[in-house]
């Protein structure tokens, strides 16, 4: 399931890309597909593992471009460990929630992209993110869970403010809010709940099938309650270049 859309971040072959926060992998998996040199970061080791062996098995059954590389790195995300201007483009997502200090993170995104290069931001929607908070205290108070709840108007000024330009928005899964307002009524941990457990095969039923009701539905649904919100960067090509116009576009499906 991935949040970005890749229609309209658009990642050439030989690419240089960053998964910043790569969990268990997703979009550093859709960006080796692409044809990317990928690098999937993450400070979970645990994370990294699974990552890596995928890596191994898309090589192994021929998923990737035979010039496409794919690498995992473990650190900090308050210090990258790479130099300046490394990256043709970056993408970080549901991952500046769970960081206190975000500001010095945001700083190291562009410092590590190259001028010219574009970033994806995403982060829970405002919404859908407060629902659960009064939902559930445990949600939000878990070691190493989120820390904030932005507004997109919060996200874009932070990054606008240490130099970003902003590309335009959309909001991603909307299917997937009512989970979780579930999740956290019966309990985060509570798998077992029946309502919880259908819902959850639903979702899973339709990733796998993608049916047209239910990406209409969600077409209908995003932009209400969409779980996550997606925003497009760019660093500009030279520090003095001017900021071309954002470019709103519908919400994904």
């Amino acid at each position: 399931m991935l949040t970005v859309d890749f229609q309209r971040f658009r990642v050439s072959p030989g690419d240089r890309v960053l998964d910043m926060g790569c969990g268990a992998g997703r979009h550093a998996f859709e960006l080796y597909r692409r044809g990317a040199h990928v690098v999937a970061f993450d400070q979970d080791a645990g994370e990294l593992s699974g990552v890596d062996k995928m890596f191994g098995a898309m090589r192994l059954e021929g998923q990737v471009p035979e010039d496409a590389t794919a690498e995992t790195v473990q650190g900090d995300a308050l210090d990258l460990p790479f130099p300046d201007d490394h990256f043709d483009a970056i993408v970080a997502s549901e991952v500046l929630e769970h960081i206190p200090d975000d500001m010095r993170a945001m700083r190291e995104l562009l410092r590590v992209l190259k001028p010219g290069g574009k970033l994806a931001v995403t982060v829970p929607s405002w919404l859908p993110e407060r629902v659960c908070w009064a939902l559930s205290e445990d949600y939000h108070t878990a070691p190493g869970g989120h820390v904030r709840i932005y507004t997109r108007a919060e996200l874009e000024a932070k990054l606008k403010s240490i130099g970003f330009r902003v590309g335009g928005h959309h909001h991603a899964h909307g299917l997937h809010a009512p989970y979780w307002w579930i999740k956290c009524a019966v309990g985060v941990d509570n798998d077992g709940n029946p309502i919880a457990k259908a819902y959850h095969q639903i979702l899973v039923w339709d990733i796998m099938k993608r049916p047209l009701a239910t990406r209409m539905a969600e077409r209908v649904m995003n932009p209400l309650i969409g779980k996550s919100v997606v925003v497009y960067f760019a660093k500009p090509a030279a520090p003095d270049a001017p900021a071309a116009p954002a470019r709103e576009t519908a919400d994904a499906v």
